[in-house]
């Protein structure tokens, strides 16, 4: 068991070679968003260009691609027809990754969940997504309630999930709420063992596990309870796993990059803390840390 710590951040961001071109640090595709919500594939996609990723993708229904795109001129939204992912939108999708693939030689990842919503065809049209395709993804919010319901199908593939308290339980049947700490290390463990996958499950102090080895993450602040932080994780560490980070280290350097740029937020905003001004520290992170 080790303690994540400030010196994981320069085994990620070395100095950039002068004939770096685009897609040498990754493409990141950002699926999400529904009708009613669109901000969390919008920070998902903003927390992963602060992250270092070279170019976001964000794939969302289209009154959400539309609210997406107007955010700001560096997101590039494709709107899918009507108001929630569906089965009629997985050929969309995996031509999509496909040409991703092609266009980055390889450096892709997807982050899925947040947003979305749980209704049975959106819920279906996820877990048929994840089962044909096997390049990084980074699962959250309703993609894990998604998965949930079939779980085998992660076996073996570079996914990474990032679970709160229920999440953790809607994936595996374990109530961890009331347990010790070391208990709850011990079943986060056991259950990315038996997923063959790594799990960030958030909290206080964050615990990451591949099943095989685990980390703690430690940085963080009272004030990330506000809505969206969550995706700002995700997003960063989908960023981290496009440039060709294993998901157990991208999991322990994004949760350091998003507490420690949520804990400098904080002192800056306290209770009027928001995600955006998480996000708008994580490049103060990586170049205290890492540069």
């Amino acid at each position: 068991m080790k303690k994540v710590s400030k010196n994981i951040l320069k085994l990620i961001y070395k100095k950039r070679a002068k004939d770096a071109k685009k897609y040498d640090y990754g493409l990141l595709m950002v699926i999400g968003g529904s009708d009613f919500y669109s901000g969390s594939p919008a920070l998902s996609a903003m927390a992963a260009f602060r992250a270092g990723v070279d170019m976001v993708r964000i794939l969302a229904p289209k009154r959400a691609a539309d609210i997406i795109a107007s955010f700001s001129p560096n997101l590039a939204a494709y709107p899918l027809e009507g108001k929630w992912l569906e089965k009629e939108h997985l050929p969309t999708l995996l031509t999509m990754v496909e040409s991703a693939k092609a266009v980055a030689n390889g450096k892709v990842a997807v982050v899925i969940g947040g947003g979305m919503g749980r209704s049975p065809q959106t819920q279906e049209a996820i877990l048929e997504f994840l089962e044909k395709i096997s390049l990084p993804v980074v699962i959250d919010a309703d993609a894990i309630h998604a998965v949930g319901k079939k779980p085998e199908i992660v076996k073996g593939k570079p996914f990474l999930f990032t679970p709160h308290l229920f999440e953790f339980y809607v994936l595996t049947g374990k109530e961890v709420k009331n347990l010790s700490f070391k208990e709850k290390i011990a079943i986060v463990k056991n259950e990315a063992e038996k997923l063959k996958t790594t799990i960030l499950l958030k909290g206080a102090i964050d615990i990451i596990s591949d099943g095989e080895k685990v980390a703690l993450n430690k940085t963080g602040s009272p004030y990330l309870t506000v809505g969206g932080t969550g995706d700002t994780l995700a997003g960063i560490c989908g960023a981290l796993m496009a440039r060709g980070v294993p998901p157990f280290l991208a999991a322990q350097a994004g949760a350091f990059i998003n507490g420690s740029a949520g804990k400098m937020a904080a002192q800056k905003f306290g209770e009027g803390l928001t995600a955006t001004d998480l996000i708008n520290f994580i490049p103060q992170v990586i170049h205290k840390y890492a540069l």
